[in-house]
């Protein structure tokens, strides 16, 4: 019998962005220069793969600085960023940090600080509990910033504050963003936007790679973890370009080869903390069941690169 035909549309740009490059060199440049262990604060980026490549290597990942047993090693700061207490926390243990936090979220940072003391209340839009907002609006003092995750928060929103102005977490859905930010600008016609938008080149580029091919798909897979908040936003996408059948593949996903059968065309893009290894591997499952014809669709090239610390080099 001969294996059903299967077209592959491969999204790119897919796949690592620069800050999760960086992220990853800084953590085995570490383990290089001070050896292992080098304890890593929260996942460096969200994926297992990752982060149990870097475990093999020498690294140790903790939650919180208390409970590292030997301070007198380093440690590095997740991509995601840390809230100011963090370096300050590290200081007073004596300890020797690395911060790995993408320069893009670090720009988000200064321009909250900046906001702050040009008197401005400031409005964050993100998802609760994600280490990027607790970092973010762990810049500031409490009740400086408040956190809106929907449009709803957003309607029901109110403040007494005359100067408002808002930032964004970088890894966001665009078009979500744009509704939560229409509403905020209808109800308080004089906030202050960011100079440039905060949501990372990456994470549009990505975006807008899947809002290409989705519509063409009878299925779509994103390659991410739960945890990792570009991949779910990148199934959601999908899901709202016109392939409803959009699914995340994670760690432990099982693949739905009954689903698969049953279509033509699959599109496959990865989140920005998903090595590309990971699209290979699963491709490869599917060429082992399928004679598979793949398009790789790509939209713009990304040349961006972040440069590690000095003192790493």
């Amino acid at each position: 019998m001969k294996n059903k035909e299967l077209k592959i549309l491969l999204s790119a740009p897919r796949g690592f962005c620069a800050g999760v490059e960086r992220a990853i060199e800084i953590v085995e440049k570490s383990i290089q220069k001070y050896g292992a262990p080098v304890y890593v604060r929260h996942e460096i980026v969200h994926n297992k793969f990752v982060v149990d490549d870097l475990k093999s290597k020498g690294a140790i990942f903790v939650e919180e600085l208390e409970e590292i047993e030997d301070k007198s090693r380093p440690v590095v700061f997740s991509a995601h960023g840390v809230p100011k207490k963090i370096p300050e926390d590290a200081r007073g243990y004596n300890m020797t940090y690395v911060d790995a936090t993408c320069p893009l979220v670090s720009k988000v940072h200064r321009e909250a600080e900046n906001l702050h003391k040009a008197g401005y209340h400031l409005i964050l839009i993100g998802h609760q509990n994600h280490p990027e907002v607790i970092g973010t609006m762990g810049q500031l003092p409490h009740g400086s910033i408040d956190l809106i995750q929907n449009e709803e928060e957003a309607k029901k929103y109110n403040t007494k504050n005359k100067k408002i102005s808002y930032v964004t977490q970088t890894t966001l859905s665009v078009d979500d963003t744009k509704d939560i930010i229409k509403i905020l600008k209808n109800k308080f016609p004089n906030i202050k936007e960011p100079a440039k938008d905060d949501i990372c080149y990456a994470t549009t580029n990505r975006q807008m790679a899947v809002k290409n091919i989705a519509k063409k798909c009878d299925l779509f897979f994103v390659i991410g973890s739960r945890n990792s908040s570009n991949s779910v936003r990148l199934v959601e996408v999908a899901k709202k370009s016109g392939c409803s059948n959009s699914q995340l593949i994670h760690s432990q996903s099982e693949i739905p080869f009954d689903l698969i059968e049953n279509s033509n065309t699959i599109g496959i893009s990865s989140g920005a903390s998903a090595p590309e290894i990971l699209v290979d591997n699963f491709i490869n499952e599917l060429k082992n069941r399928f004679t598979v014809s793949i398009d790789e669709v790509e939209i713009i090239k990304e040349n961006v690169i972040f440069k590690v610390p000095k003192k790493l080099n």
